[in-house]
């Protein structure tokens, strides 16, 4: 049996270099045969795919995707500091 730390680095090296997701900042936690995806997205289909690629990548776990999806919005005023 693989170690918990092994699977994780495997599952984010997968969520980084798959070309559905390329995402760096998703944390990913080991428990038993269950694995949890952490962090946040901007958008809920980013959300799904990593959920996706996570099982394809360690197809005997059970995922929880606790990944939260965030609202981008355009930058307001333009500050001035004088």
């Amino acid at each position: 049996m693989e170690a918990p730390q092994y699977v994780a680095a495997r599952v984010q090296q997968a969520l980084a270099e798959d070309g559905r997701t390329h995402e760096l900042g998703i944390r990913v936690d080991i428990r038993g045969d269950q694995l949890f995806l952490r962090g946040q997205v901007s958008g809920a289909e980013q959300r799904e795919r990593l959920g996706q690629v996570a099982h394809e990548a360690a197809p005997d776990l059970r995922v929880h995707n606790e990944i939260m999806v965030v609202e981008v919005t355009e930058p307001g005023e333009d500050e001035h500091l004088d």
